[in-house]
């Protein structure tokens, strides 16, 4: 008997990314892990966060059901984190979410109906652009240079399209998987076009917070100043911990009572521990050093990736440049197809993630995501040498 799935089913696509957590676990070889965006696990506060534990978590409410929009210890931590940022804010706009993920599914589900389309960068977070796609979104891919979203080749696509986009979906600082940034320029163009339009731009930016190199620039939120077609995305996951799965959005004050109604339909509250061992993090003065201290140790592997990869692959690649977050992205020249690459590099003890996984439309055959922040400097040189050796076999069994 064949069971009665419902019509968006067909549209859960999942995530390469994720499903490379559960692939590696299953590996019992060594393995050099550039596939998970992920903070490395000695960049994780663990002993701070256990020290707060110890009080936080002592407490018998602390295991009780939190406030849907997030517990108001974390709301009034959090506006004081971004005091005098380009994200400052105000209370009627924060709804604390399960990490930034959530945000993205809440956005869809109060925006996003079967047939709507929505812009996506190419290439993109797999895990955003399935999101829209589980609701039934038609997506638009635009191409991604080294300034981002290129809005000239958006404003010609939705031409093309005859249509104009619900959403447009951005990662505007130190782009996933590219790490990209988009331009000053461009994100002023690129508002005046959703206005234009009355399209709402999802300003998704986990990674803002780990410049380690440039100036900054303001955010969309910020540029947006107030505008409702601005729906701001952020998370904890890759600044504190990402097990923690908190986060955060930033909307117009209107939208709060629809985002309470579906994130009660979705999990009642994010997890209230969670956010009590954020709310001792924040509180307690944590997160400055820490940062500060990322921002270096990501600068120095983002400089030994680079080392590693000019060492191994400066006669058959060339890649990306960030000022910060995780991520390179690498273009091969010689022929090779990422996904194949995979299953061999796999083997010789190197992970990471093939282009295709962050196109919707399978593009990006010949590039690949390596995460440089999850790895020691003496490791990614490691690492890079066995992805060599692996392009090299593939090379010669002819594939």
């Amino acid at each position: 008997m064949e069971l009665p799935y419902a019509g968006r089913a067909a549209g859960l696509v999942g995530s390469v990314i994720d499903s490379s957590t559960s692939l590696l676990h299953r590996q019992s070889h060594d393995i050099v892990r550039f596939a998970m965006g992920s903070p490395a696990a000695e960049a994780v506060p663990s002993a701070i966060l256990a020290g707060i534990a110890t009080v936080e978590l002592g407490r018998p409410d602390a295991y009780d059901y939190a406030a849907t929009e997030g517990d108001p210890p974390l709301h009034a931590a959090l506006l004081e984190m971004l005091r005098g940022t380009s994200d400052e804010t105000t209370a009627e706009r924060l709804t604390i979410t399960a990490g930034g993920m959530q945000g993205l599914d809440l956005f869809c589900k109060i925006f996003v109906d079967p047939g709507d389309l929505v812009v996506v960068e190419s290439p993109t977070y797999t895990n955003g652009s399935a999101t829209a796609l589980s609701y039934g979104a038609t997506l638009l891919e635009v191409p991604v240079d080294r300034d981002g979203l290129d809005v000239e080749a958006l404003e010609e696509l939705v031409a093309a399209a005859g249509r104009t986009p619900k959403a447009i979906y951005t990662i505007p600082t130190f782009q996933n998987p590219s790490g990209a940034t988009l331009s000053l320029a461009r994100r002023h163009r690129l508002l005046e076009l959703a206005r234009s339009w009355g399209s709402m731009v999802i300003d998704d930016d986990p990674y803002g917070l780990l410049r380690f190199a440039g100036d900054p620039l303001p955010t969309v939120r910020e540029l947006g100043a107030g505008d409702p077609l601005v729906f701001a995305v952020r998370t904890f996951s890759k600044i504190v911990a990402p097990g923690l799965r908190v986060g955060w959005v930033d909307t117009d004050p209107e939208l709060r009572p629809l985002l309470i109604n579906a994130k009660q339909a979705m999990d009642t509250c994010t997890n209230l521990p969670a956010q009590r061992l954020l709310t001792g993090f924040l509180t307690g003065g944590h997160l400055e050093n820490h940062l500060a201290t990322q921002r270096t140790q990501y600068r120095l592997r983002k400089e030994a990736m680079h080392a590693a990869l000019q060492e191994n692959f400066g006669d058959i690649a060339r890649w990306t440049d960030p000022e910060g977050g995780f991520f390179l992205w690498v273009t091969l020249e010689n022929g090779v197809n990422t996904a194949d690459l995979f299953e061999v590099a796999l083997a010789e003890g190197v992970a990471f993630i093939p282009g295709s996984a962050f196109s919707p439309s399978g593009r990006f055959t010949d590039a690949l995501r390596l995460c440089f922040a999850s790895t020691k400097p003496d490791r990614i040189h490691e690492g890079i040498a066995r992805l060599r050796r692996a392009v090299d076999l593939l090379a010669k069994l002819g594939r």
